[in-house]
């Protein structure tokens, strides 16, 4: 059920939202002439990489020039890619890897293979499923741009203030997952997307963070 939810719902966003996706790869492509597309390399399901898609908010080889996390004041992050990342715009290519079958609608975020090989035995559980376009940490944290800000060292802060809620997070869907859960997680990043600062999103990143792993 899951897997044909996933084929359904990425080739209807990716119908529906063409006109908007073709403006943004035009925009992109005036700015600075360079690719449309960034494809990092991510790691998913059973250890096996695969290229993400994802619309470019950097400068071309932005990951051979700086920390694999960014902060919303980093230098590398093009115009038009402040305003696509604000909006979580960037993210709607990666319907593609649903289709592809790297991805799921809901499920954890791919890493990349540097904070996989930092995995412990019980964190590998993680690989068990395909990983997704959101999960929960994906509701309780949605501008981590704005939690790196002013940073001297991204990925440190990345590490000691958000991977490990972030990794508990990923555990708990890992061990909660339905289709219910599923759809409620889609309903609520909805809702965080829009406007991540109502009521009910504040109340719900309190409720769903793991009691053992405060912030």
């Amino acid at each position: 059920m899951k897997r044909g939810f996933d084929i359904v719902c990425a080739a209807t966003g990716l119908l529906v939202l063409s006109p908007l996706l073709i403006l943004i790869a035009r925009r992109i492509k005036k700015e600075d002439g360079g690719p449309i597309f960034y494809r990092g390399e991510r790691v998913g399901r059973h250890g096996k990489t695969f290229r993400i898609y994802k619309f470019r908010t950097m400068v071309v080889d932005a990951e051979k020039i700086g920390p694999c996390s960014t902060s919303e004041e980093d230098p590398r992050i093009t115009r038009i890619g402040h305003f696509l990342r604000k909006r979580k715009l960037d993210e709607l290519p990666q319907l593609i890897n649903v289709l592809l079958g790297d991805m799921s609608i809901v499920g954890p975020r791919p890493e990349v293979k540097r904070f996989v090989d930092m995995f412990t035995d019980r964190e590998k559980a993680i690989l068990s499923v395909r990983p997704g376009i959101t999960d929960w940490a994906s509701i309780w944290n949605c501008d981590e741009g704005s939690v790196l800000a002013g940073a001297k060292d991204p990925d440190k802060v990345y590490l000691e203030q958000i991977r490990p809620t972030k990794i508990a997070l990923q555990l708990k869907y890992v061990e909660e997952q339905s289709f219910r859960t599923d759809l409620k997680i889609i309903f609520l990043t909805l809702l965080a997307v829009i406007n991540p600062e109502i009521k009910m999103i504040r109340e719900i990143r309190q409720y769903i963070i793991p009691h053992n792993n405060p912030v």
